[in-house]
C-alpha cells in the first residue's frame, strides 16, 4: 500500500524518507533517557556510590534527550507534511487528468458527491497515511524493534519475558483488521450515496419548493445520512473489543516481565543490574509501540480508499492517436455507427458492445456531412439526435463502426487537435463563477480583452451587459445561475465565436427560449456559422428547412437523408414531425386568440 502512494510523491519521496529517518532519531531521543535512568539506579543497587558529576551528567543528559526529541519531532513533522501535501496535489492533478480522458458515461454514471469525496474527502484522508500513519508509525516501530533486541542482548531469557506481551496484541489487532475490511465496502458505498444525496439535495432545492415535495425529499436525505450512520457504528462495533484488547495487551511489556523476572534474579538465572536494565527499557517500549499500533489501526480503511482510487485510475481511456488534422480536407462522415451508453460507462468498460443490442441507442448510423455544409439532425425525442453530436466531439468512443474527419478516424487523432477544430454549443450551458470576461476567454485562452468584447458584440450579448454594474467582468455566479436562460446561451455563442473553429455543432441551441431571445439567438447563430460546416440538432424544424441536407432519426436509425422540400414528399417520419409541428403552431395561435378575446 504505501508503494501505492509513494508513485505519487515524485520528487518529494526523498523529503518523506528524510522525515522518516528524523522521527527515528526523535523517538530514539524519546528512549534514551530511561538507559540514563538505568546509570542512576545501577549504583544503588549494585551497593556502588555514585558521584555528583555522574548525577548532573546523566539528569542533563535526561533533559537533552527530551528536548531534541521535541526538536526532532517538530522538524520530521515539518517534512511529512511538506511532502504529504504535494503528494496530495499530484493525486488530485493525475485524477483530473484522469477524467479528462474519460468518456462521459464513466464519470456521470458515479455522480457529482463521489466524485466530491473522491476529490475532497478521500485524497484528504491520504494526508494521515502520509504525514503521520508512514513516518510517524513507522518511526515508532523501529525503535522497539531496536530495543527488543537490546534487551535480548542483554540477557535474553528476560528478552524473552519481554514478548510474552506482543502475540497476544498482535492477534487482537489482526482481527480487528479482519473484523473492520468485512465492513469497509458498505460502509464506503454509503458515504458515497449519502453524499450524492446531499449534492442532489442541495442543487434539486428549487423543484422541491417548487412542486411541495420538502419532505419527500428531507426523507430521502435523512434515510441516507442515517444510513451511513448506522453503517459507521457497525463498522465501529465490528472494531470495538478488538481496539480494546490490543491498546490494553501490546504497552503491557513489564507485566510478565516484572514478576517472572524478579524470580530469575532471585534463583540467581539473572543478575539485578541486567534485570533493572531491562525493566528500565521495557516501560520506554510501550508508548512508541502503541503509538505505531494506532497509526497502522487506520491502514485497512485508507488502503481500501487507494484502492477505489486506482481503480477509477484504471478506467480504460478514450482511444486517441497522436496525430493531427492537416486542416485541408474537414469532411464528416458516420460509417455504420453503433453506439451503447452501457458500454461506454465505468461498469460497462469497453468490451462486449456488440452483443447489448437491448443497450444499444444507435443501430447502424451512416451519412457524410460535406465541408462548409449546414446539416440538420431531426427527430423525436430519444432517437439519437443529441448522442450522434456527442460522438462527433469525442465525449464517447463509438461502440462499432467509426467516424471520420478528412478521412481520419476520431480515435487515431488526438483529442486537442480535434478539439481545435470543433465548436459545441450544447442547450445546457455551464459557466464557471469567474467573470463573464473569463468565461468567454475559454474558447480561446490567449484572446485580448479587445477579443473577447468583440465576440461578446456579435453574440448579441452587448444588451444585457450594459445592464451589468461591472458589465463584463460581472462574476457569472455559480454554474451561471446569476444569467437567463438565453443569456447563458448567448455567453456561450461567444465562446464559439471567439474560438472560431471551423466546425461547429448546435445541440439544440434555441429550445425553450422565448421569442425576444430567439430572434436575439438566431442573430448571435448566424455570427457563429458564417462560412462553416455546421451541424445543427433542431427543435423548431421551421428554422432548418433551408438546410443543407436533413437527417431523420427515428429511434437510433437513419428514416431519411435529403432536403426539406424532398423529404416530406419521401419521408414518412419526417412528415409525420411537421404534422406535429405545425399541429403545435396552430395551437399557440388558437391559444394566443383566446386569450385576446377574455
Amino acid at each position: 500500500m504505501f508503494q501505492k502512494v509513494l508513485r505519487y510523491t515524485g520528487r518529494h519521496r526523498k523529503t518523506t524518507y528524510a522525515s522518516i529517518l528524523v522521527l527515528v532519531a526523535g523517538v530514539a531521543m524519546s528512549v534514551l533517557p530511561y538507559f540514563f535512568l538505568y546509570r542512576l539506579l545501577r549504583p544503588l543497587l549494585t551497593g556502588g556510590s555514585l558521584t555528583l558529576e555522574e548525577t548532573l551528567f546523566n539528569a542533563g543528559a535526561m533533559a537533552l534527550c527530551m528536548v531534541l526529541y521535541g526538536l526532532l519531532y517538530v522538524e520530521g513533522l515539518a517534512l511529512s507534511h511538506r511532502s504529504a501535501y504535494h503528494t496530495l496535489e499530484n493525486l488530485r492533478l493525475h485524477l483530473q487528468s484522469k477524467l479528462e480522458k474519460q468518456p462521459l458515461g464513466a464519470i456521470q454514471e458515479k455522480g457529482v458527491g463521489v466524485w466530491k469525496k473522491m476529490f475532497i474527502d478521500d485524497i484528504e484522508s491520504m494526508e494521515l497515511l502520509l504525514a503521520h500513519a508512514l513516518p510517524e508509525g513507522l518511526s515508532n516501530l523501529a525503535v522497539p524493534v531496536v530495543v527488543f533486541a537490546a534487551m535480548f542482548l542483554t540477557d535474553w531469557k528476560l528478552g524473552l519475558l519481554s514478548l510474552c506481551s506482543l502475540p497476544l496484541g498482535v492477534l487482537a489487532m489482526g482481527m480487528m483488521y479482519r473484523s473492520g475490511m468485512s465492513k469497509m465496502g458498505d460502509y464506503y458505498a454509503a458515504g458515497q450515496k449519502m453524499n450524492n444525496t446531499i449534492v442532489e439535495y442541495i442543487n434539486g432545492m428549487e423543484v422541491v419548493k417548487v412542486f411541495n415535495r420538502d419532505g419527500e425529499s428531507y426523507h430521502r436525505f435523512e434515510t441516507d445520512v442515517k444510513n451511513y450512520r448506522d453503517f459507521t457504528l457497525d463498522w465501529f462495533r465490528a472494531c470495538w473489543l478488538w481496539m480494546a484488547l490490543y491498546t490494553s495487551i501490546l504497552p503491557c511489556v513489564a507485566l510478565v516481565l516484572l514478576p517472572a523476572g524478579g524470580y530469575l534474579v532471585l534463583t540467581g538465572a539473572s543478575t539485578l543490574p541486567d534485570y533493572a536494565l531491562v525493566l528500565c527499557m521495557s516501560f520506554s517500549v510501550g508508548p512508541p509501540l502503541i503509538r505505531a499500533m494506532n497509526f497502522m489501526s487506520v491502514l485497512p480503511q485508507l488502503s481500501y480508499k487507494i484502492d477505489q482510487m486506482e481503480s477509477l485510475f484504471n478506467i480504460p481511456p478514450l482511444k486517441e492517436g497522436k496525430t493531427d488534422f492537416n486542416g485541408n480536407d474537414l469532411q464528416i462522415r458516420f460509417e455504420n455507427v453503433r453506439f451503447s451508453y452501457k458500454v461506454n460507462s465505468a461498469e460497462g468498460g469497453r468490451e462486449g458492445g456488440l452483443g447489448r443490442e437491448k443497450d444499444e441507442v444507435l443501430h447502424g448510423i451512416s451519412f457524410s456531412v460535406p465541408q462548409g455544409s449546414l446539416t440538420a439532425l431531426v427527430g423525436e425525442s430519444g432517437s439519437g439526435k443529441s448522442t450522434l453530436a456527442k460522438l462527433l466531439v469525442h465525449f464517447y468512443d463509438v461502440t462499432d463502426g467509426r467516424i471520420t474527419l478528412g478521412g481520419q478516424d476520431l480515435r487515431e487523432t488526438s483529442l486537442a487537435s480535434l478539439n481545435e477544430q470543433i465548436s459545441f454549443v450544447a442547450q445546457e450551458q455551464f459557466l464557471f463563477n469567474t467573470s463573464l470576461l473569463e468565461n468567454i476567454r475559454l474558447g480561446r485562452p490567449g484572446a485580448t480583452d479587445e477579443e473577447v468584447l468583440a465576440a461578446a458584440e456579435r453574440a448579441q450579448c452587448g444588451a444585457f451587459l450594459k445592464r451589468l454594474e461591472k458589465g463584463i467582468y460581472t462574476m457569472a455566479g455559480d454554474g451561471g445561475k446569476g444569467l437567463s436562460g438565453g443569456e447563458r446561451q448567448r455567453i456561450a455563442l461567444a465562446r464559439a465565436i471567439l474560438k472560431d473553429a471551423p466546425i461547429v455543432v448546435l445541440d439544440e441551441a434555441t429550445a425553450f427560449l422565448d421569442p425576444e431571445n430567439e430572434e436575439k439567438m438566431n442573430a448571435a447563430i448566424a455570427e457563429v456559422i458564417r462560412g462553416k460546416t455546421v451541424i445543427v440538432i433542431a427543435h423548431r424544424l421551421q428554422s432548418i428547412a433551408g438546410a443543407d441536407q436533413i437527417v431523420v432519426l427515428d429511434q437510433g436509425n437513419v428514416a431519411g437523408i435529403g432536403r426539406h422540400d424532398t423529404l416530406r414528399k419521401t419521408c414518412p417520419a419526417y412528415e409525420k414531425l411537421w404534422r406535429a409541428a405545425e399541429g403545435a403552431a396552430a395551437w399557440r395561435v388558437s391559444a394566443e386568440k383566446g386569450g385576446d378575446e377574455a
